[in-house]
Parts: C-alpha cells; sequence; structure tokens
C-alpha cells in the first residue's frame, strides 16, 4: 500500500486555554511532492441508504451506516491514483475531525501485532468512514475505535476530533491497538509523526480511551521498557536518529513559540505532549506555529545560520504543505455559525488562513473546483495561493515585508468579517443560517482572491525589474 501522505504537524488547545474560550485542533497536511492538488467541498447528508466507502489505496471496504451527516472534506482531485484523503471538516453537528497525522510504531510492537496493509482502514477513507456519523468528539475516538477493532489498521495514524467542549488525540499505532487521550481544558499540546501520548491512566475514562485488551497485551509480550509507570510513547514509540532531525526539532519548535521561558532541547525524545501557559493562547499563536520554519534560530532555512544549521531539522511549514487548517469552535457566537475551519491551500508561511464556516455548504466554485495542473487565469484558489508562494520565496529578501503586510491586512479584514457576519445568524432557522453563510462566504473568498491578485501583480512587476539580464549604458559613451 502506497501512503502518501505522512508527514504533519499537529497543535491542540483546550477551550480554558484559549484567549476567547474556542477550542482549537490544527494541522499542516503535507505530502511528498510539493505539487498534491486538493479541493474543499461539503457532502450531504442522506438518509435510508446503506453504502460503503472504498479505500484507493489498498483493498480496504467499510459498511456505513443508512443515515450519515452533513460534512466537510479536503480531498485530492487526482484521487484515484493518490487516494481521496478527506483530511479535514467539521459535521453539521459541529464536531470537527482532523486525519491524520502519521506516527510510526517500534518494530517490538509491530511484531506482536502488525498493521493490516492489505485490506485495513487507513487515511485515504477514515474521514469518510467517521465524520458523517458522530455527534461528539469523544464520540469520535469510540466510533473509529469500533472500526479499528473491525478492520484493523493499516498504518500508524494521530487522529483529531473537536467539539465545543473537548479535543481528544487519538493514536493508532498497530494493527489493532490505540490510545486516546483528551487535552484538558487549560492545556495545549504539539506533535510531528511520533507518538506522542506519554503516561495513561486506566482509572481515568473521563481523560483516556484505549483499545480492548491493550494492558494485557503490552504484558504478555514483555513491552513495557519501563520499570514504573505506563508511558505509551515509550511502549510503542520510536527514539532514532530521524525522529531527532525530523519529528522532534518541530515539537520543540512548537513548545518554543507558546512557552519562550521554558529551556528545552530540540534532540530530547522525551519533550512533553501537553504543557501549559501562563498566557491566553489566541487564533494567531496556532497559526504562526504551522506557518513556522524556526524563524529566531540558526535552523531557519530562510535565515542566517551556516548551511549545516540551516538544513539540520525539517521545518514545520514546507512547500509540501497542501493545506494547514486550524478547526475553531467558538462558543461566544451562535451556536449556527460557532464551528469555523481556517484554510490556507498555499504554504502557510506566505499566504493566509481563510475562514469557512461548518455550516455554510456552498462552497465557492474556486475552492470546489481545482484543476489539476496550473491556469494562468488563477480562478482557483489552490493554484492561486501556490503561485503566491513561489513568487514571494523566489525573491524572499525583496518581497518578505509586502508579503508580510499583505498578511496582516487580511487577518484583520477576516476577522473582522466573522466577528461581523457570525451574530447576524442569531434566531434564523438552519436553512437560513446556512444560506447566509454561504453567501457571505462566497463575498469574502471574492475579496480575498481580488487583494491576493493585486499583491501577485505587484510583486510580478517588482520582480520583473530585479533580473540578472540587465546593462546599464555609460552616459559618457
Amino acid at each position: 500500500m502506497k501512503k502518501n501522505l505522512s508527514a504533519c504537524t499537529t497543535v491542540l488547545v483546550g477551550k480554558d486555554a484559549t484567549i476567547d474560550g474556542s477550542t482549537m485542533a490544527a494541522r499542516n497536511d503535507d505530502t511528498f511532492g510539493p505539487l498534491t492538488p486538493q479541493r474543499f467541498v461539503t457532502y450531504p447528508a442522506y438518509h435510508n441508504h446503506p453504502n460503503q466507502v472504498k479505500a484507493y489505496l489498498n483493498k480496504c471496504v467499510v459498511d456505513r451506516p443508512a443515515d450519515g451527516y452533513r460534512y466537510q472534506g479536503t480531498p485530492n482531485v487526482n484521487y484515484k491514483t493518490e487516494g481521496v484523503f478527506d483530511e479535514s471538516g467539521f459535521n453539521e453537528k459541529n464536531v470537527g475531525m482532523s486525519a491524520t497525522e502519521s506516527v510510526y510504531a517500534n518494530e517490538r510492537v509491530l511484531a506482536c501485532d502488525p498493521l493490516n496493509t492489505e485490506s485495513g482502514i487507513n487515511e485515504d477513507l477514515i474521514v469518510a468512514a467517521t465524520l458523517p456519523f458522530i455527534d461528539s468528539a469523544k464520540d469520535g475516538v469510540k466510533y473509529l475505535g469500533q472500526l479499528i477493532a473491525k478492520y484493523g489498521s493499516a498504518e500508524g495514524n494521530g487522529v483529531i476530533f473537536s467539539d465545543k467542549n473537548d479535543v481528544w488525540y487519538m493514536e493508532i499505532v498497530t494493527g489493532h491497538h490505540w490510545v486516546a487521550e483528551r487535552i484538558p481544558d487549560d492545556a495545549y499540546a504539539v506533535t510531528g509523526n511520533r507518538v506522542a501520548i506519554q503516561q495513561v491512566d486506566f482509572n481515568d475514562p473521563d481523560n483516556f480511551m484505549w483499545s480492548e485488551g491493550i494492558q494485557e497485551f503490552v504484558e504478555k509480550n514483555h513491552l513495557n521498557p519501563d520499570k514504573y509507570g505506563w508511558d505509551f510513547r515509550h511502549i510503542f514509540g520510536t527514539a532514532d536518529v530521524f525522529d531527532q532531525h525530523y519529528n522532534t526539532p518541530r515539537q520543540w519548535y512548537g513548545h518554543k513559540v507558546l512557552n519562550p521561558s521554558v529551556e528545552q532541547d530540540p534532540l530530547d525524545f522525551d519533550l512533553p505532549f501537553i504543557m501549559r501557559t501562563n498566557h491566553r493562547i489566541t487564533l494567531a499563536d496556532v497559526q504562526k506555529i504551522l506557518s513556522s520554519h524556526y524563524q529566531g534560530t540558526p535552523y531557519d532555512p530562510l535565515g542566517h545560520g551556516t548551511e549545516e544549521q540551516k538544513h539540520l531539522f525539517r521545518p514545520i511549514s514546507l512547500n509540501r504543505t497542501q493545506n494547514s487548517h486550524v478547526l475553531q469552535v467558538r462558543n461566544d457566537l451562535p451556536e449556527a455559525a460557532s464551528t469555523i475551519m481556517w484554510m490556507s491551500f498555499g504554504i502557510p508561511t506566505f499566504t493566509p488562513y481563510v475562514p469557512f464556516f461548518g455550516n455554510a455548504d456552498d462552497i465557492d466554485v474556486s475552492y470546489r473546483e481545482t484543476p489539476k495542473k496550473l491556469n494562468m487565469d488563477l480562478k482557483s484558489a489552490y493554484w492561486m495561493y501556490r503561485a503566491l508562494s513561489m513568487i514571494v520565496e523566489a525573491h524572499h529578501a525583496e518581497f518578505a515585508q509586502d508579503d508580510l503586510n499583505y498578511l496582516k491586512d487580511s487577518r484583520e479584514y477576516l476577522y473582522r468579517w466573522v466577528s461581523q457576519v457570525a451574530p447576524k445568524v442569531e434566531g434564523m432557522s438552519d436553512n437560513d443560517a446556512c444560506a447566509y453563510l454561504s453567501k457571505e462566504t462566497h463575498k469574502m473568498v471574492a475579496e480575498m482572491a481580488k487583494r491576493t491578485k493585486e499583491l501577485m501583480s505587484k510583486l510580478i512587476m517588482h520582480g520583473l525589474e530585479l533580473s540578472k539580464l540587465t546593462f546599464i549604458m555609460d552616459k559618457n559613451l
């Protein structure tokens, strides 16, 4: 089985840790190559229609219930060869799901419970098999756990579920075993492609869930290396030189952004998954982590360290980041407008996070229809934002300030837009709220396209002036 998406970064924040009382569940969706075109869609609800969902990358076929909720997804355009990979979205019950953060188990545990690569559940269909059928974040863990028990897992995956009260992180590490942890309300968590969950409290079912028989499985096969405690990362995870250069530095930098006074080592295998801060976390803080590349350290590929330092660690934001998203549930807004997916379709270092309400089901055509290749009319949001990313990075020293000004102005406009639009659905019926949010979102998307194309035109004109194919004639000749 080929797995195309295997290198992501996750940030999770509880409602009492945020500035506005929202829950936030965020992730970068990274691919092996720089171009894996995606689109943004809404799948309609259905009733009395039992069906199946089939994977394109292995032989997995999952039976689905006869009734399913409306839900969002960001599937691959070339799904027949690359898999569907719906990745992220909300359903009509205001439950969010982001899948997956690839994780890798060690050979000891896999020898005892191998992955079912032939027909187990994989990232290709995991959202479609789960999100239409869950009513809460915790319900999502339970439902997916039942699917893993029935079909097995084809790969190691970290899966996020969120609602207005809870954020759960579920790590599926072997063919049939997994653990999930609820992020405490007053805390946040950061991880990147390593098994993240640490000490598990089997006497606390309100904050931990696990696969049936996992304790007996570990004891029977002598898998716990620690004399004391039950550390999921130590038992099931890896700790090698690859982790130290590809994975742990991203977790280190996430903590550095949110806890700058805490000294940590980017090579430390035991960096904490969950931490607390002495300040309230903002949406911009989370976006800063996902769009980062070790700014302010010698490890920044766009910075001033040595060539060795600049290529020592894998950054968080990459040209392979196909979409970066923050699933936010705002408890201070009307229920119908409380779920917002902030999404960047370009490289998040250079492109804005655009807000989409979970209950605005009429997706703008610029996001809904993505061509397989770049068209120079730039009607596609995916290609427009990726083109902007390329232009800025090509002359980063000259264009960085203009891009930063554009991002700052975009955030101001988009924050104001949400604060003006969301309250107006108060008292509306579900259908009226959906129609209103969809109409206003179309206007917002058009405004962002206008602003983005104006910046691109400005930068291209400036870039033409930077050509090295020039010659200044001596006026005295």
